[in-house]
C-alpha cells in the first residue's frame, strides 16, 4: 500500500506539473508581446476582433488559414501598404481575437463576422485574398458579394470537396486532452508537415504559433470550431466567382500532385480572368514558406489592375 501511495503521489506531482506548465497563457501577456503599432480591437456582434488596418489606396482584406494569426500577413502587408490599404484580422478563437463568447464557430457564424467587420470599417468594394480555410471563407463571401469583392485571391485553398458528411465534426476523444497539455514539439511538426522544405522553419514561427495556441481559452476555442465544421458547397460558390482570381499554390503540396489547381480553374468559367502561379519546393504553408515571393508576386498582379492573359506561371524554388 506504501509503494502504490507513493505510485500515486508520483503521478499526480507529475500531472499537476505537467498542466502547470501548459497553463493557459493571459491574453494580457500575449497582446504585450504581439499586438503591433498597428493593432486595434473593434466589438463586432459580441466578438472583440483583433485587427490591423494600414496603408491607404484600393482596399484589400486579408484571411488567415486556420491554427494561425494575422502576423503571417505580414510580408504581404510590407508589399502592399505603400499603395494599397491593407486589412487583415484575427478570426475568432485566433491570434489576440480570443474566443467567440457565443460559442458559435460554424461557417455561417464566421462569414458573418467578416462582413460585420468590413461595413464597420467601411469598406464597400475591395480585393478579398485568403489562405487555406481563410480561402474558402474568401470563395463564399465572394460568390454571395458579387458587388463588393473586385478581385479575389487564393493561396493554396485546398481540395474543393473536403471531408464527407459522416466524417464532419469528428473530434477525436484523445485530442480534447490539447486543452491541457500542448507541447511545443507538437507545434513543429504541425508546421514542418506544412513545409516543402522543414529547414526554412523558424524558431520565431514555431514559438508564435504555441504561444497564440496557448492564449486563455483558444485551446479549447479551436476544438469546438473543429467539432462544429460541416461541408460547404465549395463548388457551386466557385461557378459563382465573376471577379478576377489570383490562385497561388505550392508545388509540395500533395494537392498539386492530386490536380487541385487545375480542378480550381475549370470550376471558375465566369471569372473575368484567372491566373495560376506554382512555386517548386514549398509546402501548402506557402504564406509561412514563402511569404516575399507571394506577396511580390501578389503586388505585382494588382498593379497590372488584376488582368492578364491569364495561364500558368511556374516560380523558381525560394531561397533557402
Amino acid at each position: 500500500m506504501k509503494a502504490l501511495a507513493a505510485i500515486l503521489t508520483l503521478a499526480l506531482a507529475a500531472l499537476a506539473a505537467a498542466l502547470w506548465a501548459y497553463r493557459d497563457i493571459p491574453a494580457a501577456t500575449l497582446e504585450a508581446r504581439y499586438a503591433g503599432p498597428g493593432s486595434k480591437f473593434i466589438n463586432i456582434d459580441g466578438a472583440r476582433i483583433h485587427f490591423r488596418d494600414e496603408g491607404s489606396g484600393p482596399a484589400i482584406v486579408l484571411v488567415h488559414a486556420d491554427f494561425a494569426s494575422l502576423i503571417d500577413w505580414d510580408p504581404w502587408a510590407e508589399a502592399l501598404r505603400d499603395r494599397y490599404r491593407v486589412v487583415r484580422f484575427d478570426l475568432a478563437g485566433h491570434g489576440l481575437t480570443g474566443p467567440d463568447p457565443s460559442g458559435d464557430y460554424s461557417e455561417a457564424r464566421t462569414l458573418a463576422l467578416l462582413g460585420k467587420l468590413v461595413d464597420a470599417l467601411g469598406l464597400r468594394q475591395f480585393t478579398l485574398g485568403g489562405t487555406a480555410f481563410g480561402a474558402r471563407l474568401a470563395i463564399h463571401y465572394a460568390a454571395t458579394h458579387p458587388e463588393r469583392v473586385q478581385r479575389l485571391i487564393l493561396l493554396d485553398p485546398g481540395p474543393v470537396h473536403e471531408a464527407q458528411p459522416e466524417q464532419a465534426g469528428e473530434v477525436p476523444k484523445a485530442a480534447w486532452l490539447l486543452q491541457y497539455i500542448l507541447p511545443r514539439a507538437l507545434v513543429v511538426r504541425v508546421l514542418e508537415s506544412g513545409f516543402g522544405d522543414p529547414a526554412r522553419l523558424t524558431d520565431a514561427q514555431v514559438d508564435r504559433w504555441h504561444d497564440l495556441w496557448m492564449r486563455e481559452g483558444q485551446r479549447e476555442a479551436t476544438l469546438r470550431r473543429l467539432a462544429q465544421q460541416r461541408p460547404d458547397d465549395l463548388e457551386g460558390a466557385l461557378r459563382a466567382i465573376h471577379a478576377p482570381v489570383l490562385l497561388l499554390w505550392g508545388e509540395a503540396d500533395a494537392g498539386v500532385a492530386g490536380g487541385q489547381p487545375r480542378e480550381f480553374l475549370g470550376l471558375l468559367p465566369e471569372a473575368a480572368d484567372t491566373r495560376l502561379i506554382v512555386y517548386p519546393g514549398v509546402g501548402r504553408l506557402a504564406l509561412e514558406e514563402a511569404g516575399a515571393e507571394t506577396g511580390r508576386d501578389v503586388r505585382a498582379w494588382l498593379d497590372a489592375g488584376a488582368k492578364s492573359a491569364g495561364g500558368t506561371i511556374t516560380r523558381p524554388s525560394p531561397r533557402p
